[in-house]
C-alpha cells in the first residue's frame, strides 16, 4: 500500500484553512478582478420601458396589417421621438410617430416599422409614410419593460468574478454599488543559495531565479496582490526575519506566504528546517509536485511551501494555492475547464501517480483538436514552460499514454 497521500486528501486540508476574507461595498467602478458576495438584485426594470428596437415607426398593428408594396398602408407622422424623449405622443387610427431605436414607445402604439419597410425611409420620415411591408405580429421590433429582469430579480449570484460583462449587468440594472470580498495579499519567497536575478553574471553553481516570477505572476492571476517578492539563500535565520515581516499586522500582513523551494528530503531543506513547528511536510500520489508543504500561522496567514524545480512549482500552484485564493475571495467555482482530447503523441507516465503534463493543443484541425506535450517532461524545464496552454492530467493507475489516447486536459489560457 502507497504511503503517497492523494492529491484530494491534500486539497481538502487546504481549503479546509481558507476562510473567506472579509468583504464590503465598493463602487461599481472598483469591482473589477473582486468576486461577488451577496447577489446583485435589479434596482430597475431591464429594459426600464417599453422601446424601440430599430429606427422607424410607431404604428398600431390593425393600421398596417394588410400593407403590401401593391396596396401601402398610407399614416400620417403626428410625432418624432429621439432616444431620451420623455413624450408620450397620441396616436390616433391611420397615425404613426417617427421613432429611433431606443425612444419609449407611445402608448398607442403596439409594433415598429422599420425604415427599410416603407417607401421613403429616413430620407422621407416626416408628414406622411407609405408602408410596404406589415411587421410580422402586434409587438414586432418593441422591447418590453422588464423582459430581462424585473426590479429585485437576481441579476449576479453571490461568488462570481467580476468582469466587463459582470459590471454592465449591474450597472444596467440600475446598481451603482456592490459587495466583493478584498484581494487577498500574497508574499512570494523563493529559496535557494544558488538563485541570482535574472540578467546578473552566473558563477559556476548558479541559476537564474525564475519561480518568484512564476508564482507572482501566477498569484495576480488568481486575483491576489503580491505585496512582497523575494528570493532568499538557504538560511534560516533570513527566512524567519522574512517571514516576521511579511506576517506582521503592522505592514499590512499577507494572507498567503508561497514558498518555493527547501520542501524535499535533501540536506538543505531550508523551508522544511525552518518551518517544521509550522508546516506539514508530506508527500503526494501527483508527479510533478510530490514534495508539499503546508501550515497556518497563529494569525490565519496560509502557508504553502513548493517544490523548487519550475514546473513543480508552476503544478502545484495550480492544483493546491490557486484553488485556495479563490475559495479565500468567497468563488463559487474554482474549477478549470476540463476538456477531452485525443494524444497527438505518446508519453510515458509515472507509475502509481497522477500525472500533471504541460502541453499544448494542436488545433490545425478545429474539429478535430489534439494534445501534445510541451515539454519532454523534466520538472525542471521551465523553458517548455512557457509554451504550455494545458495540463494533460493522467490517472495514476494508467502506465502510458499511446497516440490517439482520450486524455483529459485541464485548459490554463
Amino acid at each position: 500500500m502507497s504511503d503517497l497521500r492523494t492529491v484530494e486528501e491534500h486539497l481538502a486540508d487546504v481549503l479546509a484553512a481558507a476562510a473567506p476574507l472579509p468583504a464590503g461595498p465598493v463602487a461599481l467602478a472598483e469591482a473589477y478582478g473582486r468576486t461577488l458576495r451577496e447577489p446583485v438584485r435589479a434596482a430597475v426594470d431591464i429594459p426600464v420601458f417599453d422601446n424601440s428596437a430599430m429606427d422607424g415607426f410607431a404604428v398600431r398593428f390593425a393600421d398596417v396589417v394588410d400593407a403590401a408594396e401593391h396596396a401601402p398602408a398610407v399614416l400620417q407622422v403626428v410625432a418624432d421621438l429621439p432616444a431620451g424623449t420623455d413624450a408620450d405622443p397620441v396616436l390616433r387610427p391611420g397615425e404613426a410617430a417617427r421613432i429611433m431605436t431606443g425612444s419609449p414607445v407611445p402608448a398607442d402604439a403596439d409594433a415598429i416599422v422599420p425604415f427599410e419597410d416603407t417607401e421613403g425611409g429616413l430620407a422621407d420620415s416626416l408628414g406622411e409614410v407609405r408602408v410596404l411591408r406589415a411587421p410580422r405580429a402586434p409587438g414586432a421590433h418593441v422591447r418590453r419593460a422588464g423582459e430581462d429582469a424585473l426590479v429585485g430579480a437576481e441579476v449576479l449570484p453571490a461568488g462570481v468574478l467580476m468582469g466587463p460583462l459582470q459590471a454592465a449587468a449591474a450597472a444596467a440594472a440600475g446598481v451603482a454599488e456592490v459587495v466583493v470580498t478584498r484581494h487577498p495579499r500574497v508574499a512570494v519567497i523563493s529559496t535557494g543559495s544558488e538563485l541570482v536575478a535574472p540578467g546578473e553574471p552566473l558563477l559556476r553553481g548558479q541559476i537564474p531565479e525564475s519561480n518568484s516570477v512564476l508564482l507572482a505572476g501566477l498569484a495576480a492571476d488568481a486575483g491576489a496582490v503580491v505585496v512582497r517578492r523575494e528570493s532568499v539563500p538557504d538560511e534560516p535565520a533570513l527566512l524567519d526575519a522574512l517571514l516576521a515581516e511579511v506576517a506582521a499586522p503592522e505592514g499590512g500582513a499577507a494572507d498567503v506566504v508561497v514558498f518555493s523551494g527547501g520542501v524535499s528530503a535533501g540536506a538543505y531543506e531550508v523551508v522544511k528546517t525552518t518551518l517544521a513547528q509550522t508546516m506539514s511536510f508530506t508527500k503526494l500520489a501527483m508527479q510533478p509536485g510530490k514534495p508539499q508543504g503546508f501550515g497556518r500561522l497563529p494569525s490565519g496567514v496560509l502557508l504553502f511551501g513548493l517544490p523548487g524545480n519550475p514546473v513543480s512549482a508552476a503544478v502545484s500552484f495550480e492544483v493546491f494555492v490557486r484553488p485556495a485564493l479563490l475559495r479565500l475571495q468567497g468563488r463559487t467555482a474554482a474549477d478549470r475547464r476540463v476538456l477531452s482530447l485525443p494524444a497527438a503523441a505518446g508519453w510515458r507516465t509515472p507509475p502509481g501517480r497522477r500525472q500533471y503534463l504541460p502541453a499544448t493543443i494542436d488545433r490545425a484541425d478545429p474539429r478535430a483538436w489534439r494534445v501534445r506535450p510541451a515539454t519532454s517532461g523534466g520538472s525542471h524545464l521551465a523553458g517548455g514552460l512557457g509554451r504550455a496552454e494545458a495540463y494533460a492530467i493522467v490517472p495514476a493507475e494508467v502506465d502510458a499514454v499511446a497516440e490517439g489516447d482520450l486524455v483529459d486536459v485541464m485548459l490554463i489560457s
